[in-house]
């Protein structure tokens, strides 16, 4: 069942000189329970197409296109007041940076209260009950005792357990995750995504995991979306993706994994550097640094083609000998 249809989403920023398009024609599906990555360089449009979803764009920015559907509701078409029913409570979000997400004043019970009091009418006791719950579902031992705790007192990777768990208070349909683990040491991060994983699976809540690196999305998600430039070049299932990438800059952000560079050598990197919004070059948007450049990749930009399992927007995508 698809719980998110993203169709043709534009998002447009004014500027003096006129206006650039952060997100062009982004579509994509997530379905209930389903996990799905987002990858690209800083600079893609993947926060920004996160954002989107929540009608979070900062202004002057606005949505210029397209429409976007959730559970059979158009989001686009709601007011602000229905918005903040779905936003938080149906959709949640967990962004990178816990003490950005955390209010370093009140302790991890209020917090946590008062979220859920936000979008249910209960009483504080009850909405105590389901703070410990959650708090127990994301593995922190001694939940009564976290509540009374302020965020300064617990690791960053207690502190993100806490961001999940206050973002599953509602028992939401979606979660969307910004770099949840940038801030984390490898081994932290490893258990965090395992937990997302898992959660999802436990209460079938579908999952969009914004990150710049393939190796964390290929270990949690089911599909995996490539960004450049604010549009998507690439999408299909994550094994595909991983294993048999067909555009140039997926496999490129491969090579550069640290896994895949012999020890010692130096980090495989992408030449050039993407291109900013106000200099989007005519033709395919990945022209300028691919290495298998042609005379029509520069004249005229590909379209996304291929099957649901795996498209790609490429005039000499990768091919491999079967």
């Amino acid at each position: 069942m698809t719980l998110l249809n993203i169709e043709n989403l534009e998002v447009t920023f004014p500027l003096r000189s006129g206006s650039v398009t952060a997100i062009r024609d982004v579509s994509f599906t997530v379905d209930q329970g389903e996990r799905i990555g987002i990858v690209g360089e800083s600079g893609a449009g993947k926060s920004v197409s996160a954002f989107a979803i929540l009608n979070l764009i900062s202004k002057p920015g606005y949505i210029s296109g397209g429409r976007i559907e959730f559970d059979g509701t158009l989001l686009s078409e709601l007011d602000e007041s229905t918005m903040q029913q779905i936003r938080g409570n149906r959709i949640s979000m967990i962004f990178q940076d816990p003490m950005m997400t955390l209010n370093p004043v009140l302790s991890i019970g209020t917090q946590m209260e008062e979220s859920i009091l936000a979008h249910r009418k209960i009483s504080r006791a009850e909405a105590r009950n389901i703070a410990v719950d959650k708090l127990r579902a994301v593995q922190i031992p001694s939940a009564q005792k976290r509540l009374k705790q302020y965020p300064h007192e617990l690791s960053g990777g207690m502190r993100q357990r806490v961001v999940i768990a206050i973002a599953l208070l509602t028992d939401p349909q979606l979660i969307i995750a910004d770099e949840p683990t940038t801030a984390l040491d490898v081994t932290i991060q490893a258990e965090i995504l395992e937990l997302l994983q898992n959660l999802c699976n436990e209460f079938n809540v579908g999952l969009i995991l914004i990150t710049h690196d393939l190796g964390v999305v290929s270990q949690v998600t089911q599909k995996i979306i490539v960004m450049y430039a604010g549009a998507i070049i690439e999408q299909g299932d994550t094994e595909n993706i991983v294993t048999r990438p067909k555009h140039h800059y997926t496999r490129g952000l491969l090579k550069a994994l640290p896994e895949n560079t012999t020890p010692g050598e130096k980090l495989n990197q992408i030449n050039g550097v993407m291109p900013t919004l106000q200099d989007i070059p005519h033709g395919c948007l990945f022209h300028n640094r691919c290495d298998m450049v042609k005379d029509v990749c520069r004249k005229v930009q590909p379209n996304l083609q291929g099957i649901a399992s795996h498209s790609v927007a490429c005039h000499f995508p990768i091919s491999y000998e079967e």
